[in-house]
């Protein structure tokens, strides 16, 4: 049986891509867009737990129910600004694109990330 792929949409296998960085013992991600596309493959396999422990404190929510009906289907980064490896701040923008029965929807944001403590944590997003 072949590797299952990443919803993130990189090339790698699940486990080589985003897998690594979601769980409890999951690795930093390096750079805010791999956190962005750890988050979306978050939503896409309903890991609220990666969700919640990446969002920065002074933003996140108490708590976060995902709505079982929507299925994420295709991310497209679109724009990276800074992020890297010796940054502390970086911005995303991206379409993640999702299936609700038979409708299709669109979600376009920029969002921006701080690194703390060597962590990547999501702070905001502005909808597009």
């Amino acid at each position: 049986m072949p590797p299952r792929p990443c919803p993130c949409g990189l090339p790698e296998p699940f486990e080589a891509c985003c897998g690594r960085y979601l769980g409890e013992d999951g690795s930093p991600a390096p750079t805010a867009e791999a956190l962005m596309r750890s988050r979306y493959t978050a939503f896409a396999r309903g890991d609220v737990d990666h969700l919640l422990r990446t969002w920065h404190p002074s933003t996140r929510p108490a708590t976060l129910t995902l709505d079982p009906a929507i299925r994420w289907t295709q991310l497209e980064v679109l724009d990276r600004v800074r992020g890297g490896l010796l940054d502390t701040d970086g911005v995303v923008e991206f379409r993640a694109h999702h299936r609700e029965g038979p409708r299709t929807g669109v979600l376009h944001e920029r969002s921006r990330f701080v690194r703390e403590d060597g962590r990547w944590l999501y702070r905001d997003g502005t909808p597009r």
